[in-house]
């Protein structure tokens, strides 16, 4: 029977998006060329929260845009026979920029590969930096964040959910233990 925990609340969520927003500024002081891209869902708003921290820190009013994965995730079909698309919303050129990518968790790695392709899809970006409020591990891609909220020792069979205010009305992380059987 799972059971659940609450392993970040709203200050905790906050304490990680500052740390981000700080050692991407140590990185890019300038923000030369920087935009931001959030996965929908999580990581549109988590991608927002982050150019507010920024505009508050440095002025510096960053491009941020949305974008959908769903047709480019190699697991789609399993999911449904009629995804749900929606578009990306990206009203700036990706090409030569900077991008910093967001999301709520990495897990397996998969999903931030089709993020990446749905870009590539946009324009060619000279750099691709990824944010990421948890990393639970359990890669099956080599893919790493290069800004990282908490990482977290989890088991495949785990759930790690990340509740916004902008979804649910509460900022947490939590974990449900053994939710996924034999996986």
């Amino acid at each position: 029977m799972p059971s659940k925990q609450i392993i970040q609340n709203e200050a905790d969520i906050e304490e990680s998006l500052n740390r981000i927003c700080d050692r991407l500024l140590q990185r890019h002081p300038l923000l030369k060329e920087m935009v931001l891209v959030g996965i929908r869902s999580g990581g549109v708003y988590l991608a927002q929260r982050l150019k507010e921290k920024i505009f508050q820190k440095t002025g510096v009013d960053l491009p941020a845009g949305i974008i959908d994965i769903t047709l480019y995730r190699d697991d789609w079909t399993r999911l449904t026979q009629t995804p749900e698309v929606k578009k990306a919303d990206i009203h700036f050129s990706i090409e030569d920029k900077n991008v910093l990518l967001v999301d709520d968790v990495l897990f397996t790695g998969r999903t931030i590969r089709a993020a990446i392709d749905a870009l590539l899809d946009l324009g060619r970006p000279r750099r691709v930096e990824l944010a990421i409020l948890i990393d639970r591990g359990h890669r099956e891609l080599p893919i790493h964040a290069d800004y990282v909220g908490k990482v977290l020792e989890t088991s495949r069979q785990d759930s790690i959910n990340v509740e916004l205010k902008e979804m649910t009305g509460v900022d947490q992380v939590v974990i449900e233990h053994g939710k996924y059987p034999n996986t």
